[in-house]
């Protein structure tokens, strides 16, 4: 707020970056050098661009849809989308005036509308057309470059409270037309020292807000801190009781250090397993083909021998045991003798013929009782 005090205390007109008048007037004149209809030239001042909505298409013709719009001071122009390659329509804003619309029951976008003077129809079949925005700062961004094109609100009389129609809607415009180009010369002379100045206050808030933030805030705290809040710092008593150390703050200074020491103690443990472990290979497995599977058979039979002889593994050497981990099996017993004429296998041969009973004749029933 002191800025713009400041500011608004003095203007100073002698800026170098002020345009002044005489720039200022010369740069009117060739704005109406530009706006006069026999002075055609190829690049046209455009106002502003941006996405709008026209609202009053029927639905059997597509509905409402949004185009990119671009207003200049002698027309406007909606594309089918920002790179302007393809342009749908071009409208003259000359005769057009500017009306609010209210927006509809379902609608949540905001609605101006652009009508003909002459009771002509704008668009197409339109007698007006009417345009959408998302919000009411778009509405009052696009009003205000409108007028800045020459398109005019329309007026509302006093004693009707409605919009101009017939004689009412031809006073305003006789009005509107009654400016002279002087008149409008002057008016641009204006808005161009205006918007010089405002450009230059701008420029100068920007460039001394953050030196102000410096010397009111920054450095006043710094001398704040030497001057008064040191004394009262040693005003206060006992300097070493303020710089005496919190119970919590040396509890968790104290957990801090025991951490710390234990993790170091790990790693060094960590360490030393990792550099000083040893492994060796582990040794070939023992050959135990040469002991006879099914040497502690439960049944208590042992299979019959092979007729060859059981070959047996030269002995290791003294002191080791034979298997890893597991005793050393028990000497078979001697072979079952067999048949002379059997077979060695007393399993491979076909399996016995069941039992038959002797053919004997049935004992005969005695003829007669014992008292005949």
């Amino acid at each position: 707020m002191l800025l713009i005090d400041i500011e608004l205390a003095y203007m100073n007109t002698n800026h170098e970056d002020f345009i002044g008048f005489a720039n200022a007037q010369q740069r009117s004149s060739q704005v109406a050098q530009k706006k006069q209809p026999g002075n055609k030239q190829d690049e046209i001042m455009v106002i502003r661009k941006g996405w709008l909505t026209i609202n009053n298409i029927g639905i059997m013709k597509g509905g409402a849809k949004e185009y990119w719009f671009v207003l200049t001071a002698e027309s406007l122009s909606w594309y089918k989308d920002d790179e302007e390659k393809e342009k749908k329509y071009m409208l003259q804003v000359d005769n057009l005036r500017l009306r609010d619309v209210e927006k509809g029951f379902m609608s949540s976008k905001q609605i101006f509308a652009l009508f003909n003077t002459e009771q002509r129809n704008v668009y197409k079949d339109y007698r007006q057309l009417e345009l959408a925005c998302e919000s009411q700062e778009e509405i009052d961004g696009w009003k205000a470059s409108f007028l800045r094109a020459g398109v005019y609100p329309e007026r509302v009389t006093e004693k009707e409270g409605k919009s101009d129609s017939g004689d009412g809607e031809n006073s305003s415009d006789n009005l509107m037309n009654s400016m002279d180009p002087q008149l409008e010369r002057q008016v641009e002379t204006i808005r161009n020292l205006v918007d010089s100045y405002m450009a230059i206050v701008n420029k100068t808030i920007r460039d001394l807000m953050p030196k102000t933030i410096m010397y009111l805030m920054i450095n006043n705290t710094k001398e704040f801190i030497n001057a008064e809040l040191l004394a009262n710092l040693y005003h206060s008593g006992d300097q070493n009781s303020l710089m005496e150390e919190s119970q919590e703050q040396a509890h968790h200074r104290d957990e801090m250090l025991r951490m710390y020491h234990a993790l170091k103690e790990a790693l060094n443990i960590i360490g030393d397993i990792s550099t000083t472990t040893v492994t060796t290979a582990v040794p070939p497995p023992v050959d135990d083909s040469w002991l006879k599977p099914g040497g502690n058979n439960p049944g208590g039979r042992s299979p019959a021998t092979s007729p060859t002889p059981n070959r047996r593994a030269p002995p290791g050497p003294p002191g080791r045991p034979l298997s890893r981990g597991s005793a050393p099996g028990l000497p078979p017993g001697p072979p079952v003798p067999s048949r002379p004429g059997a077979s060695p296998d007393p399993f491979s041969g076909p399996p016995p013929s069941v039992p038959t009973r002797p053919n004997r004749a049935p004992p005969g029933v005695p003829s007669g009782h014992g008292g005949e």
